[in-house]
């Protein structure tokens, strides 16, 4: 089954690139509202999964026990730009649990941010694990380990428990098997398991809504959408569409990319969560598709739609600030 164009990119008033994919936006029971493409076709979803991956953190304990609040679980749930004020957070956040940027096992990168890195190297200095654009994920992990007693090091193995619990709380969410022959290991170093679309949306409609989970879970996963909604500048950062999205939508809409074309999200007040993916893995169309998504879904809203539908048409600028072209959604999410 050939995925249906989700995106075009125009030159001048020419279709010149087209970018095909897939989109599921289910309900809390799993009934599809809308379906494009192979929904069942099992994808990475890399770190678009991040508010699920922080469960534990919450269920745990350990989030109250160091007394997290929302800033410190948006940033577990994120993939930063690695700018002072996202480093400086998770460092807060290992010092709470007696570590430090030494306990991380991430890997260090510049900071995606241009400013961000050329501060840095200005400065002098060169980039640390804390840089890293999911130091707060792995901070969480981190703080899981040292809340629960176990021993921290060597944690992003699957074969660790805070891994395990991971892989616990993936599969109970989105209700699909995360099998070992489907098991890839992510830029950061910890598993990555291929599940279908309709599986990842249908885990954001739960985390959204509660629908069919344990209080205790229902709980915990709407702590951490709250807190994504609510501090969208620590789950992404300067200028990045996530932040974007969920400003200004103000608390109504959690989004979150993950790499290869990957996003997902929900809807709360519809009760609605959000899987796609392009087949090329090309960010600028993801993002793309993900707000002409949230443009249909939220049409009863003319404002906050024609808002949505604005950032799915952007401009395509040269170096010498020429407008060139631009994206738009295709047929399909139209």
């Amino acid at each position: 089954m050939a995925n249906p164009v989700l995106v075009e990119v125009l030159r001048g008033g020419t279709v010149e690139s087209r970018h095909r994919g897939a989109v599921a936006v289910v309900d809390g029971d799993g009934t599809p509202v809308l379906v494009l493409g192979d929904v069942e076709r099992p994808v990475f979803p890399r770190s678009a999964v991040k508010a699920i991956q922080a469960l534990p953190l919450v269920e745990s304990g350990a989030a109250d026990a160091y007394g997290f609040g929302q800033r410190e679980l948006a940033l577990a749930c994120a993939s930063h730009s690695g700018e002072t004020e996202h480093a400086a957070l998770a460092a807060a956040m290992l010092a709470k649990a007696g570590l430090d940027q030494d306990a991380l096992e991430c890997g260090a990168h510049w900071p995606t941010r241009q400013e961000a890195a050329l501060d840095l190297a200005a400065a002098g200095k060169t980039p640390s694990p804390l840089h890293n654009n999911c130091s707060g994920k792995h901070a969480g992990f981190l703080c899981t380990c040292r809340h629960a007693g176990l021993d921290h090091r060597g944690y992003v193995a699957a074969s660790h428990g805070a891994q395990e619990a991971v892989r616990d709380a993936m599969e109970g969410v989105t209700g699909a098997a995360h099998a070992v022959s489907a098991c890839g290991t992510d830029g950061c170093s910890i598993p990555t398991y291929a599940v279908p679309l309709k599986n990842l949306a249908h885990g954001f409609a739960r985390m959204a809504t509660g629908t069919g989970l344990a209080p205790a879970r229902a709980t915990a996963a709407r702590r951490l959408i709250e807190a994504c909604m609510a501090e969208p500048f620590l789950v992404a950062g300067t200028d990045r569409l996530d932040t974007r999205l969920m400003r200004a939508a103000g608390g109504r809409v959690m989004v979150k990319v993950g790499a290869e074309g990957v996003y997902c999200g929900a809807v709360p007040e519809l009760g609605l969560g959000i899987a796609l993916r392009c087949d090329d893995g090309a960010a600028r169309a993801a993002e793309v598709a993900v707000a002409a998504v949230l443009q249909k879904l939220l049409a009863s809203d003319p404002g906050l739609s024609a808002t949505m539908g604005e950032m799915a048409r952007p401009v395509l600028k040269n170096w010498n600030g020429i407008e060139v072209g631009a994206l738009r959604p295709a047929e399909p999410l139209n």
